[in-house]
């Protein structure tokens, strides 16, 4: 169930009835900015979780990212980021993983879709030398690994607004790969929520490659909540 209109949960400059989330003097947003989720005190996980942000510890400074969420929920996406998609050093992809760095994370209602949430996130990685194929050109594994993570975000953060769990297994995934990506690109990997449901959860990726504007990949990403005595 989505928060009401007069919920503090969220807030819209289009909409000045909502109320905003006010942050502290030492957060590095701007005071006028207003956030669509504020506070830890809203948010608990329904039911029992297989992986539940709250209770991540703190990965990294997301003080430096931009968008209307607050710096509360985009600690958290850092957190469930590094923790569930980067793991430790012997985990695989760990270094390709470290090296993302989300620009921006953001929610707004959607029109086309009656007034629903929509949550979007914008990562950026430089292609370096180990994530090349023998061609010289960024491995379409370590693309579908980037996708499979980044895509993932835009649900944690819906889930955080709707007081409901957006960490899940992937189901499937359908990536179109459209152009290389050689050493050197700096890859723009812009993630958007489609639909959440009771367990299914749904997203769609776009990855550009920002010097040139030509599309690297698009992929639509479909997740599910684990059942806990299977894990």
């Amino acid at each position: 169930m989505s928060p009401s209109r007069s919920s503090p949960v969220y807030a819209s400059s289009a909409s000045p009835a909502y109320n905003s989330y006010t942050p502290s003097s030492s957060s590095s947003s701007s005071s006028s900015e207003n956030f669509i989720y504020g506070g830890s005190s809203p948010y608990t996980p329904p039911r029992q979780v297989w992986v539940d942000p709250k209770n991540l510890a703190n990965c990294g400074d997301a003080s430096q990212i931009q968008g209307n969420v607050s710096p509360y929920v985009k600690q958290l996406i850092l957190n469930t980021f590094i923790a569930y998609g980067a793991g430790d050093e012997h985990c695989f992809g760990h270094s390709v993983a470290k090296a993302v760095k989300f620009v921006d994370i953001s929610a707004h209602e959607s029109h086309e879709k009656q007034g629903r949430m929509e949550a979007t996130t914008v990562a950026e990685i430089l292609v370096s030398k180990s994530m090349l194929n023998g061609a010289g050109m960024l491995h379409g594994g370590c693309l579908a690994f980037l996708i499979d993570n980044c895509c993932s975000t835009p649900l944690v953060t819906l889930g955080l607004i709707k007081n409901i769990n957006g960490v899940g297994v992937t189901q499937s995934m359908n990536i179109m790969f459209h152009s290389p990506a050689p050493v050197g690109s700096c890859l723009r990997i812009t993630s958007t929520s489609i639909a959440m449901g009771g367990r299914i959860m749904s997203a769609r990726c776009e990855v550009i490659n920002k010097k040139t504007g030509s599309v690297v990949a698009s992929a639509y990403l479909n997740k599910m909540q684990p059942t806990i005595s299977k894990l």
